[in-house]
C-alpha cells in the first residue's frame, strides 16, 4: 500500500489505498517511517510524498481508529523522521488532506496541492486530540488564530484558501510535476550543500 521509487532523480513515496480513500494503518505509518529512514541514509537530495487516485489522504483507517490508531506514537515518529530529513522534502497532496495525514504533510519543507483538494482536521468533534506536534506545526505557517479555525472551529478550507494561508506553497494540477520543479536546484547541487542550507533554515 506504499510504493516507493525513484523519478527523475528524486525519491517518490506514494500512498496506494485509493479505495479507502488512502486512509492510513498502523503498518502503513511504520512502513513510511521506514522509507524515509532509507532514504536519509542515502544521497538523495529531494524525496516527494504522494497519492494514488483523487484523495491524498482521509487520515486514520476508520476500523483501526477505533482500536486505538488514533493514538499512536506511531504518527509522532512518522512527522519526526520527516521533519529532520537531510533533503528537501515536498507533499505532492493530489486531493484532500484530511485529520491524521496532516502531521506527515506539515512535516515536508514544501507543500502543493491540485487546485480540487479540500483540507480538514476534525479532531474536536470526533473527540480526538491532534498529535502532539501538528498544531504547532500549523501555526508555524497559517498562525494560531487559523490553526483554530481549523483544529477547534472545524473549518474546511479550499486550495486556494489554503494557498492565501500559507497552509500550501503552491497550486498545480500535477502536483508531481510541480514538486518535481521546485527541487531542480537541490538536484543539481551536492547533498552537503542541501543539507548546510536547509539546516541554516530549520
Amino acid at each position: 500500500m506504499i510504493s516507493a521509487f525513484q523519478q527523475d532523480g528524486i525519491q517518490v513515496l506514494r500512498i496506494e489505498r485509493p479505495d479507502k480513500a488512502n486512509s492510513l494503518t498502523e503498518s502503513m505509518l511504520s512502513r513510511l517511517t521506514e522509507e524515509f529512514d532509507r532514504i536519509a541514509a542515502t544521497d538523495c537530495n529531494a524525496a516527494i510524498l504522494t497519492g494514488a487516485g483523487k484523495v491524498f489522504s482521509a487520515g486514520a483507517d476508520l476500523e483501526e481508529a477505533k482500536s486505538g490508531l488514533a493514538t499512536s506514537p506511531q504518527w509522532e515518529r512518522l512527522s519526526a523522521r520527516i521533519a529532520t530529513m537531510p533533503c528537501l522534502t515536498i507533499a505532492a497532496l493530489n486531493g484532500t488532506l484530511a485529520g491524521g495525514a496532516f502531521g506527515m504533510v506539515l512535516a515536508c519543507d514544501l507543500r502543493v496541492a491540485v487546485p480540487g483538494a479540500n483540507f480538514f482536521y476534525p479532531v474536536m468533534k470526533r473527540g480526538f486530540l491532534p498529535q502532539p506536534s501538528d498544531p504547532r506545526r500549523m501555526a508555524a505557517l497559517i498562525g494560531p488564530a487559523r490553526t483554530k479555525m481549523i483544529l477547534m472551529a472545524g473549518a474546511r478550507i479550499d486550495a486556494q484558501q489554503a494557498l492565501d494561508w500559507g497552509l500550501i506553497d503552491r497550486i498545480a494540477a500535477d502536483p508531481v510535476a510541480a514538486a518535481t520543479e521546485l527541487a531542480a536546484d537541490c538536484l543539481a547541487a551536492s547533498p552537503d550543500h542541501v543539507m548546510a542550507i536547509k539546516g541554516l533554515i530549520a
